[in-house]
């Protein structure tokens, strides 16, 4: 019966592994977790002056270095002074060579979110009027080329290590303390810490240039690496080290003395100390990732983080002890399989941890969605909906794995039954002599053997007539061994097939191994889900881009289109400012009102104010409008018509005197 199932077993593993690489593979690039919510000049702002600076706000803070804010001009040169600053909160600001000439400008930034991941982007603004831009930034991100999928695999693996190696601990400690000596479970956890070791060193090499140029040949380069280790993610990688020195010494102990122990209390003391010191040790490694990820920033922080360390803890004990449970139950040697009792504590143990898991995942989603509108409209709700079905299929799955847990201490507990009845009548019927002199029993059968299989006679008992001389003794006492050790392997042998054949605990093997297997997939959609941008973030991300749309297009509705021109006539009292409101600023009619205005801010009269409208690309106008005088300073004109959509020249005459005139212009894109 084993044979035939092997092949499935190996096919369904082997089908759950390319899911879960499928699904790692074709997650693609990791969103931001910090989103641009708003920036001055806004994207695809029109501004009249060159401003001193521009600004970036953030939903969640930033690091910054010379080169993460850009400003290039219309022909793709850098116009910035390089040297972005945090001017309040999350708002960032760069500031800009001044004398800029009219055209569009792109800015480019590139910074490190608080929750360990790269940001970029890129939008354009335009003073005076665009223009056609030269400039180019590339639209892939540094986590987008093959340094971000190596990133996001030391990731997987690190993750995958430590529920292996703190839930293996924790499942021998716990429920199966026989399983100290098993060395199949033994590799299983050494493993897991292989893994999580090597691992935490490459994510250390590749975090340089993960969040810098995305390069392969930059992995290696010291310098970055120096720059690691004063980040919030290189401190918490080291201190994962660290930890992880700790972790091997309490290892070595669990694998080595722990198991020599024959003293009943010196095991019980020792039990306590590696039970103290796993707890705190496997803490620490959690919190190395809370203290750098979506725990650590946002809203409720402090009670963030170790929510997230108990939801670590949790997920190792459930799904790092039903690994080290099939291991033990597909590895564990014949004369040392596990017990229904360590699969019935083990059960206890996976309860308790999917009741903390329920609980510090709903803490944690209504702190990453913020609403019920996330869990649909958010790539991060999706990503979290898939994995709350896996969850539930996973605990339905290890329901069924408990029925047969169940079945499995009834079968056992009926067999003992049985033997103790069966050696009582053995005893009666042999009056008192004892069976194990001689190896068999009064049936006639072999002790450990088969009814039809008669024992091997002793080398050291010969007949009489056919004793050897006594030179021959060392040959017969090999002989002797090498039938010992072949009678032990057909035993194990044979225990092992009637353990196998057990249905119960087939059934319970199939079970366990299912479970593992949705366990698989469910560590790649978590994975995928701490790169991808939390659903309150990206909400509030497109609230601020819609806030920021409406807000223009309500400004191009109610005269957004303003022009301040300063003027000199030359003449006495010559000096002003004249400013042209439109409104909508839209092909058609509009309402114009024009203001002037002393150097000093007063509202003063003159003689006469024309404006004219020319459109040069389409070789239109000028269009003349004479405004009406409503109040001091103050002139306005209905029903301007703007015939088409451009780049429209704005003329403005004033004239301050009887032979004091000037004409001032400016360029504004209308329509």
């Amino acid at each position: 019966m084993t044979q035939t199932i092997a092949p499935r077993v190996r096919n369904l593993v082997l089908l759950l592994l390319a899911a879960a690489c499928a699904l790692l593979a074709g997650a693609g690039p990791a969103s931001a977790h910090a989103a641009v919510t708003g920036s001055d000049p806004g994207q695809g702002a029109v501004v009249q002056e060159a401003p001193a600076r521009i600004s970036l706000t953030f939903s969640e803070q930033v690091a910054l270095s010379d080169d993460s804010l850009r400003v290039l001009d219309p022909d793709g040169k850098r116009v910035d002074t390089a040297e972005p600053s945090n001017v309040s909160g999350t708002t960032y600001a760069v500031g800009l060579k001044p004398g800029l000439p009219d055209g569009t400008y792109t800015v480019a930034y590139q910074v490190v979110s608080a929750d360990s991941h790269p940001v970029a982007g890129a939008y354009t603004f335009s003073i005076g009027a665009p223009s056609k831009t030269s400039a180019s930034v590339s639209q892939q991100a540094t986590d987008d080329g093959v340094v971000g999928w190596l990133y996001g695999t030391g990731r997987y693996v690190s993750y995958a290590g430590f529920i292996v190696m703190a839930g293996g601990a924790a499942f021998v400690l716990a429920c199966w303390r026989r399983g100290s000596g098993v060395r199949p479970v033994q590799r299983f956890v050494v493993s897991g810490w292989l893994a999580l070791t090597a691992a935490t060193l490459a994510l250390l090499l590749l975090r340089g240039s993960y969040t810098g140029s995305g390069k392969v040949a930059d992995v290696f380069d010291l310098s970055l690496l120096g720059q690691v280790l004063e980040t919030k993610t290189g401190a918490a990688l080291v201190s994962r080290l660290l930890l992880l020195a700790a972790a091997a010494l309490f290892i070595s102990v669990l694998f080595g003395a722990y198991d020599k122990r024959e003293d009943a209390q010196e095991k019980r003391d020792l039990t306590f100390g590696l039970a103290v010191g796993g707890v705190v040790v496997a803490a620490g490694l959690a919190a190395s990732w809370a203290m750098s990820e979506h725990a650590s920033v946002g809203l409720q922080a402090s009670l963030s983080m170790p929510v997230d360390v108990i939801h670590l803890l949790a997920v190792a004990a459930w799904l790092g002890g039903l690994g080290a449970l099939l291991v033990a139950l597909y590895r564990a040697p014949a004369d040392a399989p596990v017990d229904a009792a360590a699969v019935r504590r083990f059960s206890r143990v996976a309860f308790g941890s999917v009741l903390a898991l329920i609980a510090t995942g709903t803490y944690q989603s209504w702190r990453q969605l913020g609403s019920w509108s996330a869990f649909t409209d958010t790539r991060y709700g999706q990503l979290l909906l898939a994995k709350i079905a896996l969850v539930v299929v996973l605990v339905g799955v290890a329901w069924i794995s408990r029925r047969w847990t169940g079945r499995l201490v009834e079968a056992v507990s009926a067999s003992a039954e049985r033997e103790m009845a069966r050696v009582g009548a053995g005893a009666d019927a042999s009056g008192g002599t004892d069976a194990d002199a001689s190896g068999e029993d009064r049936t006639g059968t072999s002790t450990g053997h088969d009814a039809d299989e008669q024992p091997d006679p002793e080398p050291d008992d010969p007949e009489p007539d056919e004793a050897e001389p006594a030179d021959t003794e060392p040959a017969d006492a090999e002989r002797a061994a090498q039938l010992a050790r072949q009678r032990a392997a057909r035993d194990t042998a044979r225990q092992k097939q009637l353990r196998d054949s057990d249905p119960d605990r087939l059934g319970l093997r199939r079970s366990v191994l299912a479970e593992a297997g949705i366990a698989v997939v469910l560590l790649a959609v978590t994975t995928v889900l701490t790169q991808t941008e939390p659903g309150r973030t990206e909400q509030e991300a497109k609230a601020a881009a819609s806030s920021s749309a409406s807000a223009s297009a309500d400004a191009g509705a109610s005269g957004a289109l303003t022009l301040n021109m300063p003027f000199d006539t030359g003449g006495e009292d010559g000096k002003g400012i004249v400013t042209v409101d439109l409104d909508p600023a839209r092909v058609g009619d509009n309402e114009m009102h024009v203001y002037v205005e002393r150097p000093n801010g007063r509202a003063f009269d003159i003689p006469e104010v024309k404006v004219d409208f020319t459109l040069k690309a389409k070789d239109i106008g000028p269009l003349p409008v004479v405004p009406d005088h409503l109040a001091t300073g103050h002139w306005s004109a209905n029903g301007v018509q703007i015939p088409m959509a451009g780049d429209w020249q704005v003329d403005v005459t004033v004239r301050t005197s009887d032979i004091d005139e000037v004409t001032v212009s400016k360029n504004a894109q209308i329509g």
